[in-house]
C-alpha cells in the first residue's frame, strides 16, 4: 500500500507547479499532494529561520496526509532548510538548487547569470555550489525581486513584469552571458518572455526535469514506486485565494483537484 502513496510538494506558492508538470510527465502513474503556501510568499524575502519554520510545518502536514517521499519545489526553502528536514523527518527529501554546474562547465564566454531569490543567493549552500563549480568564471548574481508577488497576484504578463525583467536581465546581456540559470522554480514560467530580452544566444536552464529524475530514482531505489499503470490523481491545497492556482493550471488534461485549505 505505500507505493500507492502520494508524492507529497510544497513551495511558497504557485511555482513549484513547474517541477509538478515535469514530474507527471516522467511519472505519470504516481499520485500528488501539492501545497502552495502562497500566504507566506515570497519566502526569499523572509529569514532563515522563518523559512525552516514553514517548510517544517509544511512537511508535517505533507506526512500526515500520507506522503511517501516530500520534493522541497522552492529554492529558497531547499538551501535554507533540506538538512534540518532530512534531520527530523524519516521520508527520503528531493530538493532542488540553481543548476550552476551545467553552466559553469558549458559556458563558452565565462559570463554566466543566476537570477534568483534574495533567500537562495545569501544562503550557505548556494554559495558553497557555486565556489565548487564557478570559482573560475564570471557569475552575475541578480535577486528578482518582486516577480514571485507578480506571478502569484496574477500578473504574470503585466506591464509591471516586463519592466522588472527588462532591468534585471539586459546588464546580464552586457556582460555578455551565454548561460542563464533561473534559481526560482516560479521563474520557467516565464521563459518566453525572458527569451525575447536574452535573445536565442543564451541558453536559459531551470532544475525541472533534474528533479524528476532524481525522484524517479529514489522512488526505485527504496522501493517506493507504484507498481499500477493506472493514471495518477492529484490534488492541490493553497492557503490564499485559489484562483491564481486554477488559472496556472487551467491547461492540465489529468484528474486533479484545488482546494484552499488553512496552513
Amino acid at each position: 500500500m505505500m507505493n500507492s502513496k502520494p508524492i507529497g510538494i510544497f513551495d511558497s506558492g504557485i511555482g513549484g507547479t513547474s517541477i509538478w508538470r515535469v514530474l507527471t510527465t516522467l511519472l505519470p502513474y504516481e499520485n500528488t499532494i501539492y501545497l502552495a503556501d502562497s500566504k507566506n510568499a515570497p519566502y526569499g524575502e523572509k529569514s532563515s529561520e522563518k523559512i525552516i519554520e514553514f517548510s517544517i510545518k509544511n512537511t508535517e502536514l505533507l506526512i500526515e496526509r500520507g506522503s511517501k517521499i516530500i520534493i522541497v519545489a522552492c529554492n529558497t526553502a531547499t538551501t535554507n532548510a533540506i538538512e534540518v528536514l532530512r534531520t527530523k523527518f524519516d521520508v527520503p527529501f528531493i530538493g532542488i538548487e540553481p543548476a550552476i554546474k551545467p553552466a559553469a562547465i558549458n559556458t563558452k564566454t565565462n559570463n554566466i547569470g543566476i537570477l534568483a531569490t534574495k533567500g537562495t543567493l545569501s544562503s550557505a549552500l548556494f554559495s558553497k555550489t557555486s565556489n565548487k563549480f564557478a570559482a573560475h568564471i564570471n557569475v552575475i548574481e541578480q535577486e528578482g525581486k518582486g516577480i514571485v508577488e507578480l506571478i502569484e497576484n496574477g500578473k504574470m504578463d503585466s506591464n509591471e513584469m516586463t519592466l522588472l525583467l527588462n532591468k534585471y536581465l539586459n546588464p546580464m546581456v552586457k556582460q555578455q552571458i551565454d548561460y542563464l540559470v533561473l534559481g526560482c522554480t516560479h521563474y520557467p514560467y516565464l521563459i518566453p518572455q525572458i527569451k525575447e530580452i536574452v535573445g536565442r544566444d543564451v541558453k536559459i536552464i531551470d532544475s525541472g526535469l533534474a528533479v524528476a529524475k532524481q525522484t524517479k530514482s529514489i522512488l526505485e531505489k527504496k522501493n517506493l514506486n507504484i507498481t499500477t499503470q493506472i493514471i495518477g490523481k492529484h490534488q492541490f491545497y493553497s492557503n490564499k485565494n485559489v484562483s491564481v492556482l486554477k488559472n496556472i493550471l487551467a491547461d492540465i488534461s489529468l484528474e486533479y483537484s484545488v482546494q484552499n485549505l488553512d496552513f
